[in-house]
């Protein structure tokens, strides 16, 4: 396993309170949580506590490919950040707020099957989806 991590980051325009419930409720995440249009989140699921688990079904709309981004949270400090594991591997998602807008980072292990900058890439994509779903609703 890749001992580098991959950070992707960026300014949402709403409040810390509003990207932290945005980011963390389900009803949310499947308006959200996809890199294009031609992928939806049609479910998701999140019990957002130490132990507790996060489950986000991620398919083509066309339902060629899909699969479960499922994890379990190892640490959380309500509307700052949490980390969860997913396949051995972890990630770090942080929320400050910064003059009434909210800096969500995003920090991550890579896999080993694609690129670095592929994985960065799409991974940026889920994030700047978030960022218009936010500052749309």
């Amino acid at each position: 396993m890749n001992q580098e991590k991959i950070t992707v980051q960026i300014m949402v325009n709403a409040n810390n309170q509003k990207v932290w419930n945005y980011y963390t409720k389900p009803e949310h995440v499947t308006r959200w949580n996809f890199a294009s249009n031609d992928w939806h989140c049609p479910s998701a699921f999140n019990d957002l506590r130490v132990g507790g688990r996060y489950l986000a079904r991620m398919e083509t709309k066309d339902g060629s490919f899909g699969f479960d981004f499922d994890a379990i949270y190892t640490e959380v400090h309500y509307g700052e950040f949490f980390t969860y594991e997913f396949g051995g591997r972890y990630a770090t998602v942080e929320f400050k707020d910064v003059n009434g807008q909210t800096e969500v980072t995003i920090t991550f292990d890579p896999e080993n099957e694609y690129p670095m900058e592929t994985q960065k890439q799409g991974w940026q994509a889920i994030l700047d989806n978030f960022k218009k779903y936010v500052e749309t609703t």
